[in-house]
């Protein structure tokens, strides 16, 4: 689903890996202002966009060491408006679950927007958690606490030792 390319010096001298050279420490393939195309069948569900990216490869699973400004886009579903994570750097497991760290800044279409230092969205369930402290902020209030997990597109989200002011209707 996660696809990328890389190349090196056009006419450049090859050289052989030196023999005491470990792969695992160090990149299989490093792209500088990059995107990502995340598909299912086919039909694009995001786009992943990083200044910096690094490929490690340990023992046939490869992870994506993002950084420089990274900007995750998840496509709503139904022509929903889609859900961004901005972060100052981010890692894509085999798994396809993202970590994102650095002033991680969540936004949707339902002018909900979320602040924290980090959060995973796992793939499997579409969930976006984090344990940290969380600021949640919309039309009618913000909310803070430690820690949150909520659906991909912000419309359903508990959080955790809540405080906060609201306006109420």
């Amino acid at each position: 689903m996660l696809s990328s390319g890389g190349c090196g010096a056009p006419g450049g001298e090859r050289r052989s890996l030196e023999p005491d050279f470990n792969t695992e420490n160090h990149p299989a393939q490093e792209s500088w202002n990059m995107t990502l195309y995340l598909t299912d069948a086919g039909i694009r569900k995001g786009s992943v966009k990083a200044g910096h990216a690094a490929e490690y490869r340990n023992r046939e699973k490869n992870t994506y060491y993002l950084d420089r400004g990274v900007t995750v886009v998840f496509y709503g579903r139904n022509g929903n408006p889609p859900t961004t994570i901005r972060a100052d750097k981010a890692v894509i497991h085999e798994n396809q679950d993202i970590d994102a760290s650095g002033n991680v800044v969540v936004t949707a279409g339902n002018n909900t927007v979320i602040r924290t230092a980090y959060l995973r969205r796992t793939a499997k369930d579409a969930m976006i958690r984090s344990n940290r402290h969380v600021t949640i902020t919309r039309e009618d209030g913000t909310i803070q606490g430690q820690g949150f997990e909520s659906d991909q597109s912000l419309k359903r989200y508990r959080i955790f030792q809540g405080s906060g002011e609201g306006l109420i209707k």
